[in-house]
């Protein structure tokens, strides 16, 4: 195998997302966002804050079709997700890498295999039956493992990996899309701070090296402001932050959760 972490590897062309009072009410009746209008540009680093329940993960997975938009106007890259049938939302998922808390991994299955499923949407049914992955798809993983610095875990099991490992797999899999989006829903949340913060390093590095518009859901506010370019804070399905990450103050932090700040708001080093 080759590959050259070094050097950007070529990126498809990031995608930008509009949204137009988009409102999304689950069947329960319980309204998951109210009315969100938000333009974020291609090649973007946004960090996303709230508490539990306050609409970011609705956001990020209403932008992955997901989550299915109850009214108003969504636009990602040049799909309209509003109105979109189950063909073009595949068709668009293809092109979304998504990192979940808690990594979504194969745990039986070996590094390679599991970071190939980012490949499904590239390879034939047949092939991906066959286990049989062209060898420019191979080459695809090996580069993704290496940005995120795990290469040498190749052939082991998923499940002998280290939570930050394994998480790091998951945003090889999704960096193995090629795609024009990551979104990372609690990435960090069951890591301890070192891992975290390198976790979170890793997704800025994607961001600033590949381009890649990163969106990342937190309820920490020293990661949101350490790697997030941009802040979106949420509550109660509402925007109530919308600025610089670096810029924001602990009083906006406690506008957006909507009491007083503790140590728990806060990983640390």
């Amino acid at each position: 195998m080759s590959t050259d972490a070094g050097a950007p590897a070529p990126a498809s062309v990031p995608w930008s997302i509009s949204m137009r009072d988009v409102t999304v009410r689950y069947p329960n009746g319980v309204v998951g966002l109210k009315g969100i209008t938000l333009d974020i540009a291609a090649g973007e680093m946004v960090a996303i804050v709230g508490l539990s329940g306050s609409g970011k993960s609705s956001l990020i997975r209403t932008i992955n079709g997901l989550v299915p938009v109850t009214s108003g106007q969504l636009t990602v890259g040049s799909h309209e997700v509003d109105g979109a049938n189950k063909r073009e939302l595949r068709r668009m998922r293809g092109n979304i890498g998504m990192v979940f808390q808690s990594f979504n991994l194969a745990r039986r299955a070996s590094v390679l295999d599991n970071v190939l499923v980012g490949r499904l949407a590239h390879t034939s049914t047949l092939r991906t039956l066959l286990g049989l992955y062209p060898e420019a798809d191979k080459q695809i993983a090996y580069e993704a493992l290496e940005r995120v610095g795990i290469l040498q875990k190749l052939y082991e099991r998923a499940s002998n990996l280290s939570g930050g490992q394994q998480q790091r797999v998951a945003i090889a899999r999704a960096l193995a899309q090629q795609p024009r989006i990551v979104l990372a829903d609690e990435p960090v949340a069951s890591l301890d701070p070192p891992t975290a913060h390198g976790v979170m390093g890793d997704l800025r590095r994607i961001n600033q090296d590949l381009g890649i518009t990163v969106l990342v859901n937190l309820h920490l506010l020293d990661l949101a402001r350490g790697y997030g370019t941009r802040l979106i804070g949420m509550r109660a399905g509402e925007v109530v932050y919308d600025g610089s990450a670096a810029d924001a103050t602990d009083a906006d932090f406690e506008n957006i959760y909507g009491r007083s700040l503790s140590n728990e708001d806060r990983l640390g080093s």
